[in-house]
């Protein structure tokens, strides 16, 4: 529940639910489940792209809502699979978004009871559905030796709140690490390897699904008998090509049985060591700003400083002070715009190192 002073767009910090509202007003909203509301043959039809929300406000004051979603737009040039679920009395109607932008779906003047978003199932796209997502690793701290739980999930909050509040009842501790570089595909399994002997059960395969908040949520155990010696690395890799997609490094604290990630963000190095070659080179400024505004690394006066600059090695250089001014955090979400937006790019600039 919150109460918003007056007009203005006003984002949740934890749900990353946004309302633009005219005046003052309060609004209650919390996380439904799509499981109970979507129908047997909906669930045929319709694969989720985001949590669904129940919404409560007072009618006429909300100009737009802003819905959040994991779908990469980078990845689909037909966006017409895209539709907002609006459950009301039982009965689910479907409404065209407003705009699609990089992790919101927005629709004006909405009326509220139940909306999220939803992607048509295609067959023929079954296995090119490319979401944004998370690897969530947990430490089990009264286990045997080192012991962890890996997941791979979309980036739902919804998802990731659920299963931090699993973990935490099995006395487990949630391990900083990097997102994959690149999105992923719904539909797709992705293999756990690693660069030392572990043993990893049930299996070293993740699915990459969407399943409900209210669901067990599928993970590999990876067991590591000693943790005496030096760095090891997690590595996970596309089934269907080998592409390495997600990595982080493991290192034994002073308790053996106490690990420290060493995730070092590569995009922080890897804009230090390129920044002279980003300057000159670095292209689609507008859409890496449109990403950069989407995910709170710049504002709109730091954007309006950007343009303003009256060439483009110029607008890039002021982008890259900007972004390094923030930290190693806002640097790795330039990095992983890049390999979205301009891959040939990066692939080029890293093999130049």
């Amino acid at each position: 529940r919150a109460h918003l002073p007056g007009k203005g767009i006003f984002q949740c910090s934890i749900t990353g639910l946004s309302f633009e509202v005219k005046s003052a007003v309060t609004v209650t909203y919390r996380y439904a489940t799509w499981t109970r509301h979507l129908s047997k043959d909906d669930q045929e039809m319709w694969v989720p792209a985001g949590p669904l929300f129940h919404i409560a406000v007072q009618p006429g004051v909300v100009r737009a809502v802003r819905l959040p979603h994991f779908i990469c737009l980078a990845e689909h040039e037909d966006i017409s699979p895209c539709f907002i679920a609006h459950f009301e009395s039982g009965k689910m109607t479907l409404q065209r978004p407003t705009r699609l932008i990089a992790f919101h779906a927005v629709l004006e003047n909405p009326s509220f009871s139940m909306l999220g978003v939803l992607w048509r199932r295609l067959r023929s796209t079954l296995h090119s559905f490319p979401m944004h997502s998370l690897v969530l690793i947990f430490q089990q701290l009264s286990a045997a030796q080192t012991t962890l739980h890996l997941y791979l999930i979309p980036d739902d909050n919804s998802v990731k709140q659920a299963v931090e509040k699993q973990e935490r009842t099995w006395n487990s501790k949630l391990i900083p690490k990097p997102p994959p570089f690149s999105p992923l595909f719904f539909g797709c399994s992705y293999r756990v390897t690693s660069t030392r002997f572990v043993v990893i059960t049930p299996n070293t395969e993740l699915p990459f699904c969407y399943k409900s908040p209210k669901q067990q949520q599928l993970f590999v155990e990876i067991y590591i008998s000693n943790m005496i010696e030096e760095e090891m690395r997690l590595l996970m890799t596309d089934t269907r090509n080998g592409t390495e997609v997600w990595r982080a490094s493991l290192r034994s604290g002073r308790n053996s049985s106490t690990v420290t990630w060493a995730w070092c963000l590569l995009g922080a190095a890897f804009v230090k060591k390129h920044q002279a070659e980003l300057c000159s080179r670095m292209s689609q400024l507008p859409t890496i700003l449109l990403h950069l505004r989407d995910a709170n690394v710049i504002n709109s006066d730091e954007e309006e400083e950007v343009q303003r600059q009256d060439t483009s090695k110029r607008k890039n250089r002021v982008l890259l002070d900007l972004v390094k001014k923030k930290g190693p955090k806002a640097q790795e979400q330039l990095y992983q715009i890049l390999q979205i937006k301009d891959p040939y790019l990066i692939t080029d600039l890293e093999k130049s190192s």
